[in-house]
């Protein structure tokens, strides 16, 4: 075989290898997450760990959470969610809002992050003036 044709098979191959490595890199940055605490049970996290929370006031497709709460309460949002365990892709969906954002959902309910979770597994958020709460698979 000639060098010419070598290199270019190693070259192609190299190439073939980036994208996979990153594709799976891609994947792992969506992974929605189950994790368990023992006080509050299952429930749901981005691909760090860090908590997903649901608001008792919005409905269905609609987030009510704007303005202030936004602050307290940042938005989920990732363009392609990758589900992980038992979690089901088509549970996931994206919601543009009325303040223009995209939001991430789940079974058709919003997601956010709580801004006193400074840490993976902090589930700082539960029960929040009793409308917030992690997000349960």
């Amino acid at each position: 075989m000639r060098a010419s044709k070598i290199v270019k098979i190693l070259a192609t191959a190299a190439v073939a290898a980036a994208v996979t490595f990153a594709d799976v890199a891609l994947a792992a940055h969506n992974d929605v997450k189950v994790k368990t605490n023992e006080k509050i049970g299952i429930y749901l996290t981005d691909a760090k760990g860090m908590t997903l929370y649901q608001f008792k006031k919005d409905s269905p497709g609609k987030s009510a959470c704007a303005g202030d709460c936004l602050t307290k309460w940042p938005l989920y949002y990732q363009e392609h969610v990758a589900p992980t365990g038992d979690l089901k892709a088509s549970d996931f969906a994206t919601i543009s809002r009325e303040d223009g954002k995209k939001q991430t959902t789940y079974k058709g309910m919003p997601l956010y992050y709580f801004a006193g979770d400074k840490a993976p597994g902090d589930v700082n958020g539960q029960g929040a003036r009793d409308v917030w709460f992690v997000a349960a698979p």
